[in-house]
């Protein structure tokens, strides 16, 4: 079931004729009230029918609105022309909303990739594209964005984990932009029926479980205090080096390989030590 536009009337003309139907319908019927005018009678009462009949092929389509038809259950088409329309009148109609929407879905608890329990919210902004998909295909395509909205939500969830654990891993909490449009791709799929195109998609709260958010707070910090000491002892490592080089390639003094060991423990305690150190003084020979 795909759309099909179709074009009607402007009803400002035919409404003006109405009138002037009911107008004349009833002018004849008051000129004929006579029992040697019965034709006369009859032919006002069937003109007024006709007028009355005509009054219900008028509907109002707003910007960004559409009218589906249907005749007896069968589809007609879509107008999308804006104002006072016309159509046949035992033409049913039924408006749907073509302008942009969006929901925030509810806090969902999920298991993330490394099955943590996480707290996950999304908004979701869309609109419908296909009138005809949208009422014929689901039966109530609100209820459905909503549904399938968190449903994907939820899927998209257990696919990733909720930290980056690896370089170049795609987390829930560092790569904002790359699950956003995972989400959207999603969406697409699944409300593609609905004839509903999905604009843009952001996730809008992202925490632990209650339970485990003090437990996995500790584990942020470890994990951060290991990557501060990883890249402090790459950085002394990288100083130790570039003073023995220099040390060496200018001639400064030469050093045996236990004056050397001696030199980067030094060196290295100085560098990666969290306090201030305490220098000794040597005051004899670089041997005694």
């Amino acid at each position: 079931m795909q759309e099909i536009q179709v074009r009607s009337t402007n009803g400002i003309p035919v409404l003006a004729l109405n009138i002037v139907l009911v107008a004349g319908a009833a002018w004849w019927f008051f000129d004929s009230i006579n029992p040697t005018q019965m034709i006369g009678l009859i032919g006002a009462i069937l003109l007024f029918i006709v007028a009355t009949v005509l009054m219900f092929g008028y509907y109002m389509v707003e910007p960004n609105q559409a009218a589906v038809l249907t005749l007896f259950g069968k589809y007609v088409g879509t107008v999308r022309e804006q104002g006072l329309r016309f159509s046949n009148p035992f033409y049913s109609n039924r408006k749907v909303s073509l302008r942009v929407r969006n929901f925030e879905s509810g806090r969902l608890k999920v298991n993330e990739l490394d099955g943590s329990p996480i707290e996950i919210a999304a908004v979701v902004v869309w609109k419908v594209v296909d009138s005809a998909e949208a009422v014929f295909n689901v039966d109530d395509y609100e209820s459905f964005v909503q549904i399938q909205s968190e449903a994907a939500l939820r899927s998209m969830a257990t696919q990733y984990p909720y930290d980056q654990q690896e370089e170049g891993q795609i987390s829930l909490r560092s790569h904002a932009l790359e699950i956003s449009d995972d989400l959207k791709s999603q969406l697409d799929d699944r409300l593609q029926t609905a004839g509903v195109h999905v604009i843009e998609t952001r996730i809008s709260h992202l925490a632990y479980a209650p339970e485990i958010a003090h437990a996995m707070l500790q584990r942020q910090q470890a994990n951060a205090v290991v990557a501060a000491r990883r890249r402090i002892v790459d950085g002394a490592v990288g100083m130790v080096d570039m003073a023995l080089s220099d040390l060496k390639s200018q001639g400064i003094v030469e050093l045996d390989e236990e004056r050397q060991a001696q030199m980067v423990s030094n060196l290295l305690v100085v560098l990666c030590s969290d306090r201030a150190t305490q220098p000794v003084v040597n005051t004899g020979s670089i041997h005694q």
